[in-house]
């Protein structure tokens, strides 16, 4: 059985993978960390800002990918809101992460795996889910470092 042919993936895969250096890897590594740590703190409309203006958010449980800055903040925000109602507290952990020079100069290719563990109050952690993800990463004119496209694939989806 072959893997289905992936349309949306932020960047194709022709020619050798090229490691960024050491440099970048190390900025990357620093920027996910931070990243993750907006969407644990609950900073929806911050974590979105990591992103680009006309940024994509995707995931294979969503019959739709979430389009732009403004779009991306608000929907994060319903889910973090309606965590946040509930006694547990959730964790996101990002690594075995792969940084390759982007087909496009200033772009990285960067593949991950993430997991997500919750901790009910006066509970023990527990994983919630793990999976895959993919993103194009884009230096702004500022500077930054932001999302172009975000493609993150539930492990045990259907």
């Amino acid at each position: 059985m072959t893997a289905p042919v992936r349309t949306d993936a932020p960047l194709g895969t022709s020619g050798p993978a090229r490691p960024a250096s050491w440099q970048v890897q190390a900025e990357v590594q620093d920027f996910y960390a931070r990243q993750m740590r907006l969407l644990d703190e609950g900073r929806a409309e911050e974590w979105a800002e990591t992103f680009t203006e006309d940024g994509v958010f995707a995931q294979n449980v969503k019959p739709e990918p979430w389009r732009g800055r403004a779009e991306i903040a608000a929907r994060m925000r319903v889910g973090l809101d309606r965590l946040a109602a509930r006694p547990v507290t959730r964790r996101h952990w990002l690594g075995m992460l792969i940084v390759d020079e982007g087909e496009e100069p200033g772009t990285w290719r960067c593949r991950f795996y993430a997991l997500v563990f919750e901790v009910p109050d006066g509970g023990d952690p527990r994983p919630h889910l793990s999976a895959p993800g993919e993103d194009l990463l884009v230096r702004g004119e500022d500077g930054r470092l932001r999302i172009r496209h975000r493609l993150v694939e539930h492990d045990g989806a259907v």
